[in-house]
């Protein structure tokens, strides 16, 4: 005979082990759980050195046992803070194979998840487009931050956020050397350093570089890196090519250096859509990556793994970026006096596009 889940001691009701009604679990209810007061169980969550550590791995175990979980709501009306934090995202494009800023916000949305906070997206084209859509979350949400992606020199989304006084932190370093924005980049001059190493200890001598046109501040800086890895090991400063960051440029730019009086045996890109494009032109004249000319990439796509020969790639710490970026918003949300700006290392990927031998 089935018991009446209605009657006082079944299985699933208020102050019973075993899952709440509708998954609606209250601190009161984990209070009368474990028998102690609605305070004790706040203090356990949110000020643990007020209850003793038995009693709150009591506590502790209740939570986990009745699944329950905090209003949100209710501690955004006390701390008078919504727990959101707006982020543009961008339409994909076919002929790039990096997938950055996706994998970028799935990192970011876990991190946020980990504070308690949570992503609201919004769409936009162009810089006077986004600074609207800022302008519209700000009016219509309770958004407490924001986080900027591709930052550059005379970034006009940073004056606007100024002025309406909202906190926010950047993907990307400040190129005007604002000592008072938050921000957290990848070195991408460190990360053609490393690479430039990598394929002249394969034995490389005329090496190449495929990256962006001058007017990219970030093209620039990995271009430097190159130039610098060159300088330090001695070795000539090889033919390159400044193209848009798509294949077909990528493409191109292959059979230029091919052409160049000086035509390199190893190419270093900007990009692994670059790098891809590379692959493509080495291939339409018959040669072999890796074998006869080094190729590496910067991002470790996806694609980066699924191309014959794979593609040795700079692998973007996205899940450290995200942390401090995080990390960076919340301080500024508590008060913070100093920013907090964080240039992390990529690491190199090694595949059979860099390398004469066996895989490794």
């Amino acid at each position: 005979m089935e018991r009446d889940p209605s009657t006082p001691g079944a299985p699933g009701t208020p102050g019973q082990r075993g899952p709440h009604p509708h998954g609606h679990v209250t601190l009161g209810d984990v209070a009368r759980h474990v028998g102690v007061s609605a305070q004790s169980v706040s203090n356990a969550l949110n000020n643990p050195d007020r209850v003793s550590p038995l009693t709150r791995e009591r506590i502790l175990a209740a939570v986990a046992e009745l699944g329950y979980r905090p209003n949100r709501s209710a501690r955004a009306l006390r701390n008078q803070r919504s727990r959101l934090i707006g982020v543009k995202v961008e339409a994909s494009r076919d002929d790039r194979a990096a997938l950055l800023l996706d994998q970028f916000l799935h990192a970011l949305a876990e991190s946020a998840r980990g504070a308690g906070c949570h992503l609201i997206l919004c769409q936009a084209d162009g810089e006077a487009e986004e600074i609207a859509a800022y302008r519209e979350l700000l009016d219509t949400t309770s958004v407490d931050a924001f986080v900027l992606s591709g930052a550059h020199a005379d970034d006009r989304r940073i004056p606007a956020l100024r002025e309406w006084g909202v906190p926010f932190a950047t993907f990307g370093r400040s190129w005007d050397h604002d000592p008072d924005l938050t921000w957290v980049d990848v070195d991408g001059r460190a990360g053609l350093r490393a690479a430039t190493a990598h394929v002249a200890a394969q034995g490389h001598r005329h090496v190449g570089h495929v990256g962006w046109p001058q007017g990219s501040e970030v093209g620039r800086d990995r271009r430097r890196g190159w130039l610098e890895a060159c300088a330090s090991l001695d070795l000539p400063a090889g033919a390159e090519v400044g193209v848009p960051d798509d294949f077909d440029a990528g493409r191109a730019a292959a059979h230029r250096l091919l052409d160049a009086a000086d035509a390199p045996t190893a190419v270093v890109c900007s990009s692994d859509t670059l790098a891809l494009g590379v692959l493509r032109g080495l291939s339409e004249r018959g040669l072999h990556a890796g074998r006869d000319v080094a190729v590496t990439g910067f991002d470790n796509s996806p694609t980066a793994t699924l191309s014959t020969p794979g593609l040795t790639s700079l692998r973007q710490p996205l899940e450290q970026v995200a942390h401090d970026l995080v990390a960076g918003l919340e301080d500024l949300l508590a008060g913070a006096a100093s920013p907090q700006q964080s240039l992390l290392e990529p690491e190199l990927v090694v595949r059979a596009s860099s390398l004469r031998g066996p895989t490794p």
